[in-house]
């Protein structure tokens, strides 16, 4: 039969025949040349495989070990009120009458976000102040908003102020009795106590007399209120939170 009076169908059969034959022919000279291959030829082989499997396996183990890796950290309860203790520090600040540092009526909170001062008061404190910092700065403040015993100077947009942890403030509803407090006393120095009523008519503590307008925190460095000046009797936060919101416009949020 002449391969010119095969149809379309019956020449692609033959090629795909003639394939075929080829890649068998193909495959049993690699195998018998493969065989005939010297033992050094294929020890380095072997030796290159080797080498990559122990150069990527170890690599994938780390990888992954990394990414399924869990770390739990204890933080002790000591460091955490260390740390509290610290922040309410810090925060501290003197008010004094006028625009010098001299003649110091009371202590207060400084609120760094809010860029504000806070102290107990009935509203009668001077109009104009100078707000000593625990990193020894000072700035002027005026009065701006007094309420439910809690007094609250502003400083303007350009005094330079310091840093400062921003405190939290808690409501009295969270209080619980036997939680613990702690406060500066006049001498700087640390007082610890515990919350010996928490109801919805008053908040006790069992902290000694304090300084008027010294920030009572919890274990945690936030706020539960300020001390009034005699033993035990503080202000709730929650004065100093309705303070902070009657100030605040309806569309900004509150910030300390």
């Amino acid at each position: 039969m002449n391969i010119e009076d095969l149809s379309k169908s019956q020449l692609l059969l033959l090629t795909i025949l003639v394939n075929f034959v080829v890649s068998i022919a193909t495959g049993i000279v690699t195998v018998s040349l493969l065989d005939e291959a010297s033992p050094t030829i294929t020890q380095t082989v072997n030796r290159i495989v080797e080498r990559t499997v122990e150069t990527v396996v170890p690599q994938n183990q780390a990888a992954a070990s990394i990414v399924t890796r869990e770390k739990t950290v204890v933080v002790k309860e000591e460091d955490l009120v260390i740390s509290a203790i610290a922040a309410s520090f810090a925060r501290t600040v003197t008010l004094h009458v006028g625009t010098a540092t001299a003649n110091p009526f009371s202590v207060g909170v400084y609120l760094p976000k809010t860029r504000a001062a806070i102290t107990v008061g009935d509203g009668s404190g001077p109009s104009e102040i100078a707000v000593s910092f625990a990193d020894g700065t000072s700035a002027r403040a005026s009065l701006e908003r007094t309420t439910d015993g809690v007094e609250l100077y502003g400083f303007s947009d350009s005094a330079a102020l310091p840093d400062a942890p921003p405190p939290a403030l808690v409501p009295g509803k969270s209080l619980k009795a036997g939680q613990s407090v702690f406060s500066i006393a006049a001498d700087g120095g640390v007082v610890t106590g515990i919350v010996s009523l928490a109801s919805a008519d008053a908040i006790r503590t069992t902290l000694p007399a304090l300084p008027r307008g010294a920030a009572i925190v919890n274990a945690s460095g936030d706020v539960i209120g300020l001390a009034e000046g005699g033993a035990g009797r503080i202000i709730s936060a929650d004065a100093i939170i309705g303070l902070l919101t009657a100030t605040s416009t309806p569309s900004s949020s509150l910030s300390l």
